[in-house]
């Protein structure tokens, strides 16, 4: 905004500031004028803009009074006026002024504008351009040619550079101000919390000296800039320094684990300097990982920030504990994290009110137990033998009642109906589990391997195939589980076209009536799954004991073995015997042999199953890299290292198995595409187990905290990029094993592709 000032013949005199207390009187006045928009951005223009005054014969001296309420001020421009010297604080308040144009002004030679000439030298505002004079008595000089003696501006020194002090110490600093005319010198102490003392000295002829005396210095000073000024009538120049106030650490805050996008223990610490952080778990100390971190903030003297938790499981739960040091001292404090529930309870663990009971009331508790289970044996003998009189043989043979059921939350076998995961026997004769491909009798608490969508209990009987005793002959072991041994046999009249063929036959070892009932239910279903890549079972033996399962016989025995046996490491010991290679499989080969696992598990899916065990070790291998879904329960034994036990009872394989598996017992058809997801993994590593650089707890921190295995160095991008579907932390988005077995069978396709891009 233009402001002008102008007089005709006859001068006239008006202050800028009139003009503004007019602005502000119009606008109170009439709030509700048609002219209040135009005079409000008048008002705000005023100290925003430029200003201009003319022909002002009563301006004499500007001074920083005239100028403080042009705040915004950015160009000023004074024409023939009766100026005659400008304060060297006039524009104190005017940090923004860039330009000044002075015309027709004649100042009064002297010091007080030798900063106005300082100015034009340095060319400062634009005044370097301009012709400016000033009068030395009668004569008219240009001020670039004004020379004054003993007029310049001060100099200033102070005896520190920067200030380091502790906490509640006393500190001196001394100012010293020098030059012609002599100086004003001042601290300026704003805003500071210690207590503080000014001293001041003159010494003559030039010199003026101040001392800032800080007594019990506070921590709140830390990081303030004290600021010594130095002023004459030519100008001012100053000198600063920054305080630093040491003191030990204190932890201000530290909150439980509250969820966020991830999970964070909030925390402040302050101290000075800033001290180190160090957290721990249970007395352990944190290695920071992506999936435990501390993500922070570094103010003056403030730590601020998360301990964060990525997917925290039951392992995280305990005592945190932050330690920060620094070189004044140490403090700590701990807070309780809980994040979840302990997926597994330890039924065999001790109670402390066990370990309290004193030596005489275990002896009593003891013959308690001894006579209790006396009698019940002796009872139980009675029923066994009244059953075994009067019962009548069922459709296998076996002698006893068809509707025992088991006692124990026992499984013997992996395969298993499901009904939207919940168990739904319909009757005894179904039992409490739905049993199917011959996992033993290995107790799993809850852990019915195979369940079936939409139970039928009105359904036909399922007629099992009896193989008579006589067309079994068996040749060798192939191994042994905890239901019993495994033999390679050759089985008579068991085909119309062959007189007699190689099969594998499943042994009973236990006779029990609970094992019959499972033996039986076993059988059933297993006749009702009939498909080229799930292990075919012919019948089942049952004229006296001990009782046994057939299957078909696959030759190259086990993935897992299989896949070792052709890896880059052929040569190695397996299971103590050393077995020659017969080359290491291709990528071609391996996308064979997962696309076949994929089409069982298609088929497995159809027909509402639930596996819950699939795993390299549970897949069989025939002639011409045919691969079979099945398991005959010798993996918990042959490779054992494979599951965890829980109770002393229970084996999962938590390797294999995904984060709501192991947390809460649930399985479905997405739990089964994560364990093939690991399956994949395992072929394109040769038969590697999974995380086995890690314990069993350490795999299970692992997997609920959301981590998953590297991409194997042989495994193409597309490859993982499935196996990633399967792992997705969340069943609903993984992908559906339809698609994946498409993808795999397009990628077998477009092998010479794929092979180019492996080079």
């Amino acid at each position: 905004m233009m402001t002008n000032v102008k007089s005709g013949s006859r001068s006239k005199t008006t202050d800028p500031r009139m003009v503004l207390g007019m602005v502000q009187w119009w606008a109170e006045a009439n709030p509700q004028s048609e002219l209040f928009g135009e005079i409000s951005d008048l008002k705000t223009l005023y100290k925003t803009d430029g200003q201009h005054i003319e022909n002002w014969t009563g301006l004499q001296i500007l001074k920083d009074v005239d100028m403080e309420l042009y705040t915004g001020l950015q160009r000023l421009t004074i024409i023939n006026c009766s100026l005659r010297t400008i304060q060297a604080r006039a524009f104190a308040q005017n940090p923004h002024l860039r330009y000044m144009r002075l015309e027709g002004v004649v100042f009064d030679c002297g010091c007080e504008i030798r900063w106005i000439q300082l100015w034009q030298l340095r060319g400062e505002a634009g005044l370097h351009t301009q012709h400016l004079y000033c009068k030395n008595g009668a004569s008219k000089i240009r001020l670039r040619s004004m020379s004054i003696a003993q007029c310049d501006l001060p100099d200033i020194s102070v005896a520190h550079s920067n200030l380091t002090v502790l906490e509640g110490g006393n500190v001196t600093l001394s100012c010293n101000g020098s030059g012609f005319p002599v100086p004003e010198v001042d601290w300026t102490v704003n805003g500071l919390h210690s207590i503080n003392t000014h001293q001041s000295n003159v010494y003559w002829p030039n010199i003026h000296s101040i001392n800032l005396t800080l007594v019990n210095v506070s921590r709140g000073d830390n990081g303030f800039v004290l600021t010594c000024i130095s002023e004459n009538v030519v100008g001012m120049t100053n000198v600063s320094l920054q305080l630093a106030v040491l003191f030990p650490p204190v932890i201000l805050k530290l909150d439980e684990p509250e969820r966020r996008h991830h999970t964070c223990i909030e925390f402040t610490v302050r101290g000075f300097p800033h001290p180190t952080l160090r957290w721990f778990h249970k007395g352990r100390e944190i290695l920071q990982s992506e999936y435990i971190h501390v993500e922070m903030e570094y103010y003056q003297d403030y730590l601020e920030g998360c301990l964060t938790f990525q997917n925290p499981t039951h392992y995280d739960n305990g005592n945190y504990t932050l330690v920060a040091s620094n070189s004044l001292g140490s403090v700590t404090k701990t807070v309780y994290g809980y994040f979840l529930e302990p997926p597994f309870i330890e039924d065999d663990a001790p109670t402390p009110e066990d370990e309290a009971k004193s030596p005489g009331e275990d002896s009593f508790g003891m013959s308690i137990a001894v006579g209790l289970a006396g009698f019940g044996c002796v009872f139980l003998i009675v029923i066994f033998v009244l059953i075994n009189k009067y019962s009548r043989r069922n459709k296998f043979g076996i002698k006893g009642p068809v509707a025992v059921i088991s006692g124990e939350e026992d499984s013997a076998s992996p395969l298993h109906h499901v009904n939207h995961g919940i168990v739904t026997p319909c009757s005894l004769d179904a039992g409490p589990d739905a049993v199917v491909i011959g996992m033993s009798r290995i107790p799993v608490i809850e852990n019915p391997q195979y369940f079936r969508h939409g139970h039928n209990c009105n359904k036909p009987t399922t007629y099992v195939q009896h193989i008579k005793r006589r067309d079994i002959v068996l040749k060798r072991e192939l191994g042994e589980g905890a239901f019993g041994k495994v033999f390679l046999a050759e089985c008579y009249n068991l085909s119309p076209t062959k007189d007699k063929m190689l099969v594998a036959v499943k042994t009973l070892k236990d006779p029990t009536l609970t094992a019959r009932k499972d033996f039986q239910r076993e059988a059933e279903l297993l006749t009702n799954l009939q498909h080229e890549h799930i292990v075919k079972f012919y019948g089942v033996c049952v004229d006296g004991d001990p009782l046994i399962m057939v299957f078909e016989y696959m030759k190259h025995g086990d993935l897992n073995k299989f896949l070792r046996a052709h890896g880059p490491d052929a040569m190695i010991l397996v299971d103590g015997q050393p077995m020659q290679s017969n080359g290491e499989l291709g990528l071609s080969q391996m996308l064979h042999i997962a696309t076949q696992i994929a089409a069982g598990m298609v088929y497995l899916s159809s027909q509402h199953f639930v596996h819950r065990d699939l795993a390299t070790r549970n897949c069989l291998v025939g002639n011409g890299l045919l691969v079979k879904i099945g398991d005959f329960g010798m993996s918990r034994d042959i490779y054992s290292s494979d599951y965890y036990r829980v109770g002393g009872h229970t084996m999962l394989p938590i390797r294999w198995m995904p984060p709501e598996s192991i947390m809460y017992r649930k399985f479905s058809t997405e739990s089964d595409v994560w364990s093939f997801g690991v399956i994949m993994w395992e072929i394109f590593t040769y038969g590697k187990q999974p995380w086995f650089q890690l314990s069993n707890n350490e795999v299970i921190e692992c997997i609920t905290q959301g981590r998953v295995l590297d991409r194997p160095c042989l495994c193409p991008k597309e490859v993982y990029d499935l196996m990633l579907g399967c792992w997705q932390r969340e069943p609903q988005q993984r992908l559906n094993i339809k698609d994946i077995q498409k993808v795999l069978y397009a990628l077998g396709k477009a092998m010479p592709v794929y092979l180019d891009i492996l080079g």
